[in-house]
This record gives C-alpha cells, sequence and structure tokens, in this order.
C-alpha cells in the first residue's frame, strides 16, 4: 500500500502543480510510469484509487483524465462514507453539523442575498404544527441548503449536503416521538432567518447551535 500511497501523491503534486490541469488527459500508462519512476501496477493502483474520489476520470478506450475537481464531485466520498454509518455513529455526523452548520450561518449572515432570505421564507410557508414529519424534513433541508449556498463557500456546501441527508431517518423518528418538535423547528427557522436577515452573524451562529444541538441531545437519550 506505501508504494501506492507514493504513487497517489506524486499525481497528487502533478495536479497542485499545475503540471496536470482540471480537464487534462493523463500521459499514457508506460511514459508517465517512467516519468514518475513508478512501476506500471502501482501507478494503476493509484489511478483506481483516485478514480474512486473523483478526482479521475477513466475512460476506457480513450485515456484518463482529471475530472472537473469541483467541489460537489470531490465531497461525494465523504458522502459515501457517512451513508455506510450506523447506529450511535450519526451522533458523530451531528457533532460534525454542529461544528459546520452554525460556521455555515455565521458566513451566511454577511453575504445573504434578499433573494435567498425570501426563499429561507417561502421554505417555511405553508409548514404547520399539522403537517407530517416527512414533509417537515423535507422543509428542514431545503431551509438549511438555502443557508450553505448563501455561505457562498461550495466545499461547506458539499460537506453539509452529506451530513445532512444522512441525518433524515433520526430528524423524522424525532419528529415522530417528540412532543412539540415539529413547532420547535418552525419557532427555530423562523428565529435564524430573522438573525441572518438583519446580517446578525453571532445571533444565527448561537441560534443555528441551538438547533443543531437540540436534535443531537435528543438522540443521545434516544439510543
Amino acid at each position: 500500500m506505501a508504494v501506492t500511497d507514493d504513487a497517489i501523491t506524486k499525481i497528487k503534486e502533478m495536479i497542485i502543480s499545475g503540471e496536470l490541469a482540471a480537464g487534462d488527459r493523463l500521459p499514457p500508462e508506460k511514459e508517465l510510469s517512467e516519468k514518475l519512476g513508478l512501476s506500471r501496477s502501482s501507478l494503476r493502483e493509484a489511478v483506481k484509487a483516485l478514480e474512486i474520489i473523483r478526482v479521475l476520470d477513466v475512460r476506457r478506450g480513450d485515456g484518463t483524465y482529471v475530472t472537473s475537481l469541483e467541489p460537489a464531485l470531490l465531497t461525494e466520498a465523504v458522502t459515501f462514507i457517512v451513508d455506510l454509518q450506523r447506529d450511535k455513529s450519526v451522533l458523530d455526523v451531528f457533532e460534525v453539523r454542529r461544528i459546520l452548520e452554525p460556521a455555515a450561518g455565521e458566513i451566511a449572515a454577511h453575504r445573504i442575498t434578499p433573494g435567498q432570505v425570501a426563499a429561507l421564507r417561502a421554505s417555511m410557508d405553508g409548514v404547520t404544527e399539522d403537517t407530517d414529519v416527512e414533509e417537515l424534513v423535507r422543509h428542514d433541508l431545503v431551509f438549511h441548503r438555502i443557508i450553505a449556498d448563501a455561505a457562498s463557500n461550495a466545499y461547506l456546501t458539499g460537506l453539509l449536503e452529506g451530513l445532512s441527508s444522512s441525518t433524515v431517518r433520526a430528524r423524522i423518528w424525532r419528529g415522530l416521538t417528540q412532543e412539540r418538535a415539529v413547532a420547535r423547528t418552525l419557532d427555530e427557522h423562523a428565529a435564524i432567518a430573522d438573525a441572518l436577515e438583519r446580517g446578525d452573524a453571532e445571533l444565527a451562529k448561537a441560534l443555528l447551535t441551538v438547533h443543531i444541538s437540540g436534535v443531537e441531545t435528543w438522540l443521545r437519550g434516544a439510543l
């Protein structure tokens, strides 16, 4: 594995240095292995690994290319790993959300546009205490995605998208079993939207911390 790791590092260095750019085709295997001082088998394993995490795109009969390297593409690996988690490991996901989502809210407070504020408000339209839990969670996903987008950081958005989607079942479970979960979520969302509209970064950060912590605390008691 150490030899393969070395091969991965050398290809990564070629991309970082600009020798290979997004969309570029890699040199033929024999040429590249000689250039990097690697065996062809090690190079082959490195290419497979980098294909899995969407850094390289192997096109059969055509060649191997560097992908677009877009954040959403590269963070798919994180989403895949999170999707494999089970049982109490979902608590670890909530811990990470509790760190990242308030940070996104703090940034978003400085960058959010009137259109995005309106989208936040619109995402709450028609949602009441009588709304079923599945619909509430759909609203919740949209609400948090708008905030992540407002932070204007594609890597942060990609990470949060993967983390948020992996906690859907826990959020539905909470909504079905915890008293006033729907009303509490609506109140918290309204307060967060108000803080973002005013550009109050510290308040938005604090409110999102409380919002995420509420589900996490409930889940710790339920598991």
